[in-house]
């Protein structure tokens, strides 16, 4: 294959995954009708077309699509090949793209790389918080963040954190206008503030501990959100109860804004693992951050 065709098959992807020529010719470095002339003269090579295109939008044809699949894993491994020659210079250096959730972001990423970027300032860090189930191969992440049980078999898994306690909790405003649950069957009766989870498009359930078995139970309310932080906010307003980590409330409990409630039926969540694809070449950059985030007893 031709240099340019090479170049050519590249910028076509970039387009396709950016879906927008604006945004694809900023990241490669061109003119806009650069692109398209560029994105033009390969279908006619091809002499097949690749994207549709409307005044609004740019989407893979179905051949687009096929053609992204197969060049998007060897186009991400050369990245990473390259990336990796990083080992011969002085410094690790690199990006390190990571999805998360939310939690595990400001908890134990943040902090974590903050010290990392300290020491080794070649190095760069992306954090893309997503609550769904993400394939970190199809989409070009270096490494996720989930909890234990949620990790593939096939993936390596390095647990980052200890088990997570959990809170439910409301404000004393909001316990004025209804008794506080005793056991989890009275949850019926109140109002939660849920998590939708973007993967099921489900609420995320309440977990509880009965008769030594965990149970599951989603809890109908008048407010749903995609991130805590306005989860936290809404039940400090006195909206409803709310399902939490522990230590995103534990000064609002210790100050009286919040209550726990349910707290001897309320069980630990499995605690936060890394997980990244065992078929991968780690680069220097890549395993320094690995033993950064590594959960030791």
């Amino acid at each position: 294959m031709r240099r340019e065709e090479m170049a050519d098959l590249t910028a076509f992807v970039v387009v396709a995954e950016e879906r927008n020529f604006t945004r694809a010719a900023l990241k490669l470095g061109l003119s806009q009708s650069a692109l398209s002339g560029i994105v033009r003269r390969l279908e006619e090579r091809l002499g097949v077309r690749l994207l549709a295109r409307t005044t609004r939008s740019v989407a893979p044809t179905e051949a687009g699509e096929r053609l992204v699949r197969t060049l998007g894993p060897m186009l991400g491994d050369l990245d990473r090949s390259i990336a990796e020659l990083s080992e011969f210079r002085d410094r690790p250096a690199g990006t390190i793209r990571i999805t998360t959730v939310e939690h595990a972001a400001r908890t134990i990423i943040r902090p974590t790389v903050t010290r990392l970027l300290s020491e080794y300032p070649d190095i760069s860090v992306e954090v893309i918080v997503d609550y769904g189930l993400v394939d970190v191969v199809a989409d070009r992440y270096d490494a996720g963040v989930r909890l234990g049980e949620q990790v593939a078999k096939d993936m390596i898994a390095v647990r980052m954190s200890p088990d997570i306690p959990m809170a439910i909790v409301g404000a004393p405003v909001y316990f004025d206008r209804i008794p506080q649950p005793t056991e989890p069957q009275q949850l019926v009766e109140h109002r939660a503030i849920n998590l939708r989870l973007p993967t099921s498009g489900v609420l995320n359930a309440w977990r509880f501990t009965k008769d030594g078995r965990e149970i599951r139970v989603r809890v109908d309310g008048p407010l749903v959100f995609n991130t805590i932080d306005l989860i936290l906010d809404a039940a400090l307003d006195g909206l409803g109860l709310a399902y939490m980590p522990r230590d995103q409330v534990e000064q609002h409990l210790a100050s009286g804004r919040l209550c726990q409630v349910l707290a001897d039926c309320t069980p630990r969540l499995p605690g936060y693992h890394l997980y990244y694809p065992s078929r991968r070449h780690s680069s220097p950059a890549f395993n320094l951050f690995v033993d950064a985030v590594r959960y030791r007893h």
